[in-house]
């Protein structure tokens, strides 16, 4: 069959996937190639660092007029005219206005980074300012991009210890409602004793008929597990929005959602949910000088005004200094990951002053789907694992609803809303740090006075007995 043109252009992952994160982007150019573009522009020196939606960009709708004036017949489609190469589904049309930003549809094949240098070299728009203009980049939950979760599941017996342990107090978060934007729920995991009373939108990774898993089922589920562990007593609603619902991409759920998707997740869980506190495992890397141009203005606009809202968001796990984002922003409580011993930070945590604590995220066991994963990352790709409700799991994904559990807990006893007790929770972190690692958001600290159910000690810790091949 020929190939059509179509696929000539598509980026092949370059130097045969040898990493864990080769793995996930080929996964994902092999799924995702007809919708994103890799970044930065010379990604094939550096490394995929990110994806971007194909041909489309985001303008603050002040300057688009100038904006397409400069791009002119080369970068942009004849008004009115379909483009043919251009998927359906799923798009917000060229023009759509939302938040100050306008979605902006190049010609098929013209390229975000070529029409980012146009604009960057012209004359004309040498006085915008530095978010005037940007790609929407897609949003991976710190799962895809290789950049993320540390490790696949492994799988544990039925009998093996929580970790972090289920607290002691009962009625930590009680009245407090936590929302997971993640990749969904699985509803069997709801009979387990910890996590009765959660819901949520079905993981579309679960097949239950067959018992097979998808890549990246049950991170959702995991995550609520963590919140209702240092948390007991909090509401909490897991949304499937890594892909979205209802979207083409989640007949095939490689847990990413582009920005716009993210926000419109976002509004849902403020407007439908009513959310105190908003756990995302989630991020992504951006051009130098950039962040998450809608989601910034989204919050300048909105968000903002949603008076103790919290957003908890995950520092990402590739050991880099450099901004994650949401994580990054000001307004949001980023997560960093603490080694299983509790003396060090996580091998695979990103840090930097831009990270607000580091909680327990090496190691931790919580609820997961039963059924059979095929490993898709070296070492163990072409391996199964075969999961009965446990898994044992890493990534700074699982440090994040520690910390959106401690505020839960804290808002529950306090009476605080959520943006003084992620405040008050930090400040407690600050107190406890780490000399060479950081502010220390710890499971037992929510647990009050005269609790004895600490952590154990990493002399008997239960974790002892994994080996390498664990990584």
């Amino acid at each position: 069959m020929p190939q059509d043109n179509d696929d000539a252009d598509r980026p092949e992952y370059p130097f045969g996937a040898t990493t864990p994160q080769e793995a996930q982007v080929a996964q994902i150019l092999k799924v995702y190639g007809r919708h994103v573009e890799p970044g930065p522009e010379n990604w094939r020196e550096e490394g995929i660092q990110f994806f971007v939606r194909r041909d489309c960009l985001l303008i603050q709708d002040e300057y688009a007029d100038r904006v397409r004036a400069v791009l002119g017949a080369d970068f942009l489609p004849e008004p009115g005219a379909d483009d043919p190469g251009r998927p359906p589904e799923d798009y917000p049309p060229d023009g759509t206005v939302a938040y100050g930003i306008q979605w902006v549809w190049l010609r098929t094949g013209a390229g975000v980074f070529r029409a980012l240098n146009k604009i960057a070299g012209d004359w004309e728009l040498r006085n915008l300012p530095e978010d005037a203009v940007a790609p929407e980049y897609v949003v991976y939950t710190t799962g895809t991009v290789g950049k993320c979760p540390a490790d696949e599941p492994t799988p544990v017996p039925a009998d093996t210890p929580l970790d972090p342990l289920a607290s002691c107090d009962p009625r930590a978060g009680a009245g407090v409602r936590v929302v997971v934007l993640d990749t969904g729920l699985d509803p069997a995991a709801t009979a387990l004793p910890w996590m009765q009373g959660v819901e949520g939108d079905p993981d579309p990774g679960i097949d239950t008929s067959l018992q097979i898993l998808q890549p990246y089922a049950g991170h959702g589920t995991f995550i609520a597990g963590v919140i209702r562990s240092v948390a007991p007593a909090a509401e909490v609603i897991v949304r499937a929005a890594f892909p979205p619902l209802n979207t083409t991409f989640a007949n095939s759920p490689l847990a990413l959602t582009f920005e716009g998707q993210l926000v419109t997740a976002i509004e849902r869980a403020l407007a439908v949910d009513h959310a105190d506190v908003i756990s995302l495992s989630a991020g992504t890397y951006v051009l130098p000088g950039q962040r998450l141009s809608l989601i910034h203005r989204f919050y300048q606009r909105k968000l903002s005004r949603y008076k103790g809202v919290v957003i908890v968001a995950a520092a990402g796990n590739d050991r880099l200094r450099e901004h994650f984002y949401p994580a990054a922003e000001k307004w949001a409580v980023s997560a960093g990951a603490l080694s299983a011993n509790g003396r060090g930070r996580a091998y695979f945590s990103n840090y930097g002053g831009w990270v607000d604590a580091y909680a327990p995220g090496e190691n931790l066991v919580n609820a997961f789907p039963s059924g059979t994963l095929a490993y898709l990352e070296p070492p163990r790709k072409g391996n199964k694992g075969v999961f009965t409700g446990l898994a044992r799991w890493s990534g700074t994904s699982f440090a994040t609803p520690v910390v959106a559990g401690l505020i839960a807990a804290r808002m529950s006893r306090t009476g605080e809303g959520g943006q003084d007790a992620a405040r008050g929770v930090i400040e407690q972190a600050r107190r406890s740090a780490l000399a060479g690692v950081g502010a220390l958001a710890l499971p037992e600290d929510a647990h009050g006075e005269g609790c004895h159910c600490a952590r154990p000690s990493a002399g008997n810790h239960h974790h002892h007995h994994h080996t390498k091949a664990d990584h």
